[in-house]
């Protein structure tokens, strides 16, 4: 067996094996390298010998340039190869670590380099749909096609995770640190940015290890910025884009603050413009409706879950949750670039770290489909979700019917998913008043149409809902009954529809409210103005499409005209002393409408969950019924279930 000596002139983290011709040209290190290495006082002169052979590592970013393995010939004796080790260690121990080396018998000489344990990260495993494949992480494709702006501290351009990926923009509004005493390393300033960068798009912990980023820096050493600060690198980028396009492009802020009207009017309006902006819901153990951005509806706001698939918890503190988080993503533990050095790696857990899952993810749907709006690439993003993995016991209490149980995933490799999809998703009110006929509001996203409206209630009373328009929007309304404890609305909100839709009442009250012959009825709702209980008639699905209304009520069709479109009924009665019935819609349908109908006991509410109508009642012998209207296009039966 051959033997080898570790020569270390520098340590440096790289690695795999490849023969590199000894006439290559070499950097002047290893030029002085091998020409001691080789020196042999015992043989002939070097030109009258062979060279030895000279390998290092095809793979750039895993060589451990200064360091050398040098393996001597077969029957070099035992003595010889522990007495050069011992003058190695004595020349590295001086420092002068490769002068004046005579090593005779010298077979070859290799660079060290790194290697890898060859499993994935969890976080990256998780997001995976072809769980098969174990080991390899192989997304539909890289995100190449997209660029994502990272507001954030400054970011360390040089780590070989992320190197010649991030641009940093000369863009720099950061307040000043705290205290007089603060030692700004580089290695602080660029902590957090450059681990978040490391999970948008690094080499080996990336999600979207195509994608660009371009760093704009308003948070200082300390991770703290200011709301101004924020507001004047958005201004910055939406300039930038307006000089230079990138399409398409995502925003990512891994950062929260207090509620902001400002700060949520001013990514309002970049998604307007066109962008995506991708926000963490914060790591406070609340609700995310309190903090900005988190609580801008147009932006897509990420809570953050451990390996378990349970909301992230440490100590104190932990995801906050609510109905302003769309879904949530890998935060806990999260390998990916340190700043420490230019290859260190780290874990770091949070919300910033959920939301960069999802940029990543965001990136690779995009580079598919990059059309999309930021309304339809949610609704993407749900659709491929793994959906009720949640404990809902493990969500606050008020939260728990409000925040959406899934954790984002990659498109499985056979979807054949696109912007044209009939997908919907349900978005909740705030909680109304617990006064007489006090109401809640619910809202679609701008580029998302109201195909149903329906409330909730704890206790049962409310008094219906309506639907309401307001500056050419859609609302809504739900109204607390008579002695009730506040209701919430619920709004069914979708993407794909491709048809033209519009929100009827009926002439007077008692009527049904009738879809025009040519359109079909995707949801129904009823309120009571008396504040009374208001319980909903099964809908009208045959030659007349039409909500029927009880004595006293008012009720509202939801109708849609396109020639691809169809809808159906699907229903489903309780069973003995339930008090949650539910009915889903098949594969390839989706859910558009969710109603209850009371066969004598009280229906607190309907509301879909996922492609599932759930109805809740005060239980008894009694019962009630779930009632869905499923719809899909006729040209395009695929699954639809999220």
């Amino acid at each position: 067996m051959k033997s080898f000596v570790t020569v270390c002139c520098l340590s440096f983290l790289l690695g795999l094996v490849a023969v590199v011709e000894s006439d290559e040209d070499y950097t002047e290190d290893e030029e002085m390298i091998l020409s001691l290495i080789l020196q042999d006082d015992t043989q002939p002169e070097a030109e009258s010998r062979p060279s030895a052979q000279f390998y290092r590592c095809t793979k750039d970013a895993w060589r451990m340039p200064g360091q050398y393995i040098v393996v001597m010939r077969n029957g070099t004796h035992v003595n010889q190869v522990e007495r050069t080790a011992r003058r190695l260690r004595a020349k590295a121990a001086k420092r002068n670590v490769c002068s004046a080396v005579k090593l005779p018998h010298v077979e070859y000489i290799e660079e060290d380099s790194s290697i890898f344990a060859q499993s994935i990260p969890w976080n990256l495993q998780r997001i995976l749909q072809n769980k098969h494949e174990t080991g390899k992480y192989s997304p539909p494709n890289d995100g190449a096609k997209v660029g994502v702006y990272l507001l954030d501290t400054s970011v360390q351009v040089t780590h070989r995770e992320i190197e010649d990926r991030v641009m940093v923009t000369d863009f720099n509004s950061v307040p000043e640190e705290d205290g007089v005493r603060v030692h700004r390393q580089a290695s602080q300033c660029d902590s957090h940015g450059t681990h978040i960068a490391g999970v948008v798009s690094g080499r080996d912990s990336g999600v979207a290890r195509g994608a660009s980023v371009n760093s704009v820096r308003v948070l200082n050493c300390q991770g703290k910025g200011t709301v101004s600060g924020a507001l004047a690198g958005l201004e910055y980028i939406q300039s930038s884009l307006m000089s230079q396009a990138i399409r398409p492009v995502i925003l990512l802020l891994p950062f929260v603050g207090g509620f902001s009207r400002t700060l949520n009017a001013a990514c309002r309006k970049m998604v307007e413009s066109g962008a995506v902006l991708v926000a963490a819901a914060g790591n406070y153990n609340d609700d995310a409706c309190l903090y900005s951005p988190a609580s801008e509806p147009e932006v897509i706001t990420v809570g953050a879950v451990n390996f378990a698939d349970q909301p992230l918890s440490t100590g104190t503190t932990g995801t906050n949750a609510g109905r302003c988080v769309d879904v949530f993503a890998p935060g806990d533990d999260i390998i990916s670039a340190s700043s420490d050095c230019s290859t260190c790696f780290t874990t770091k857990s949070g919300t910033s770290q959920a939301a960069a899952h999802v940029a990543g993810i965001a990136a690779v749907l995009l580079n598919l489909n990059p059309n999309s709006s930021s309304a339809e690439l949610l609704q993407q993003l749900l659709h491929h979700s793994v959906k009720q993995t949640i404990n809902p016991e493990s969500l606050p209490l008020n939260h728990r019917l409000s925040t959406p149980n899934m954790v984002v995933a990659l498109p499985d490799p056979t979807s054949t998913l696109t912007g044209e999809d009939l997908l919907c998703r349900s978005v909740w009110s705030e909680r109304s008043a617990a006064k007489g006929l006090a109401t809640a509001t619910a809202r679609c996203r701008h580029g998302e149409e109201m195909l149903s409206c329906s409330s909730f209630s704890q206790n049962g009373a409310r008094a219906g809902e309506r639907v309401e328009e307001r500056d050419g929007q859609k609302e809504c309304v739900a109204v607390n009954g008579n002695g009730g404890q506040g209701v919430f609305a619920v709004a069914r909100c979708c993407t794909g529809h491709k048809a033209q839709c519009q929100m009827l009442e009926s002439p007077q009250r008692g009527a049904d409210a009738e879809c025009p012959p040519d359109h079909q009825l995707t949801g129904c709702s009823s309120s009571s103005s008396s504040g009374d209980a208001s319980d909903s008639e099964r809908p009208l699905h045959g030659i007349r499409r039409a909500c029927p209304a009880k004595r006293d009520v008012t009720s509202y069709a939801s109708c849609c005209h396109t020639s691809s479109l169809e809808c159906r009924l699907k229903e489903h009665d309780s069973m003995g002393l339930s008090e949650q019935v539910e009915v889903s819609c098949e594969d390839s349908w989706t859910l558009t409408g969710c109603q209850g109908l009371s066969h004598g006991s009280v229906v607190r509410g309907a509301f879909a969950l996922g492609n599932t109508c759930v109805v809740h009642t005060s239980g008894g012998d009694i019962g009630a019924a779930a009632i869905a209207t499923c719809c899909r296009h006729r040209l395009s039966h695929k699954p639809s279930d999220h």
